[in-house]
């Protein structure tokens, strides 16, 4: 049985691609090598968490007309690069900040509650053939998925190199998610 059958073809189309990057992240995610430094441990996890955000902003922009949402996804795409950039070319120094086992421990808990919440919630979003809010109903909580993960890392000892970068994730999916739900508001999207 077809779970789309009430949902055009651009609609369905869209949903496909959509449940591959939500699997490819997840599997990104969950399947990360994990070492004995949060730094890095951040890291290597967001890293597939941004490239979704990258690839999800660039399925909307195949289908929608909305310029303001247009705005929205070609920022994330702006951002989130530039973050993974800036990523990439602190890990090596940040890998050598280790952390001790209960405070690993305690991350890594924080942590997979955090993706297990935003995996469910993105995972089991509303389909419908109102694509725009589709998409917004998914990337919002992939957004605060990225801030609580942020938030997470800053209560631990990390290297310095990686604090501007949570600062700014935080910032810009903090403004993201404003943005989004204003415009779900507009659009009269189903929440």
């Amino acid at each position: 049985m077809n779970p789309y059958c009430n949902l055009s073809e651009d609609a369905e189309k869209y949903l496909n691609v959509f449940n591959r990057i939500l699997k490819d992240m997840v599997l990104g995610m969950t399947q990360a090598r994990l070492n004995d430094s949060i730094s890095h441990n951040f890291i290597v996890q967001m890293i597939p968490h941004h490239k979704a955000a990258i690839e999800m902003s660039e399925n909307i922009l195949k289908y929608t007309k909305s310029s303001q949402l247009k705005k929205i996804a070609d920022n994330i795409i702006c951002e989130q690069t530039k973050s993974i950039e800036h990523m990439r070319a602190i890990e090596c120094s940040c890998d050598m900040y280790k952390n001790s086992r209960c405070n690993l421990c305690s991350y890594q808990e924080n942590t997979s509650r955090i993706l297990q919440i935003m995996f469910s919630k993105m995972g089991n979003s509303i389909a419908t053939n109102n694509i725009n809010c589709d998409f917004m109903r998914e990337m919002i909580p992939h957004h605060r998925g990225a801030v609580q993960m942020c938030k997470n890392v800053l209560n631990y000892k990390i290297c310095p190199e990686l604090v501007p970068v949570l600062k700014a994730i935080i910032s810009s999916q903090t403004r993201g998610i404003s943005q989004m739900e204003n415009l779900m508001k507009c659009m009269n999207c189903e929440m």
